[in-house]
């Protein structure tokens, strides 16, 4: 696990208040949140000092207090990190990756129109691909307070009539 404590340290020694901040799980895989004002010096450095040149997916978690964002790094070597922050629900915002990685695009349209995250910088386009006219009412589906137009109001299970 040499790689990752490099890593670690590496992040450590750049940015100080990260001590401790960095988790290295197993081999290869790494996790660290960072707040949103610390969220675009970390997510650079790592891309352009530490190598991570792959980003295979972006998550977006609706905690109810706040939203969750988490970006999936990786190296050519197999190398994984996380790297999690968290946004305001009321005024969820975050800046795009695209200049890094234009293929987040698609992810960060997944976090605009399923959660409604903006995400500043981000180039007008094409809605996220859902269904035509889904969800029916323009709510963000995947935030737990949703209450879409087909949603079952059967708390017990599905309705079978």
């Amino acid at each position: 696990m040499a790689n990752e404590e490099k890593i670690k340290q590496g992040l450590e020694g750049h940015f100080s208040d990260l001590k401790d901040a960095v988790i290295v799980k197993r081999e290869r895989r790494l996790f660290l949140d960072v707040p949103l004002e610390k969220f675009n010096k970390v997510f650079d450095y790592l891309v352009r000092t530490e190598g991570f040149s792959r980003l295979p997916a972006i998550t977006g978690l609706d905690e109810t207090a706040t939203f969750g964002v988490i970006y999936h790094l990786a190296k050519e070597d197999g190398t994984m990190l996380s790297l999690r922050t968290h946004l305001d629900h009321s005024n969820p915002v975050i800046k795009t990756v695209t200049s890094y990685f234009p293929a987040a695009e698609i992810y960060e349209r997944e976090l605009v129109d399923l959660l409604g995250i903006q995400v500043d910088g981000l180039a007008p386009g094409h809605h996220y691909p859902l269904p035509d006219n889904w969800p029916p009412d323009g709510g963000h589906p995947l935030r737990k307070d949703w209450k879409g137009t087909g949603e079952s109001s059967n708390k017990g299970g599905d309705s079978h009539e």
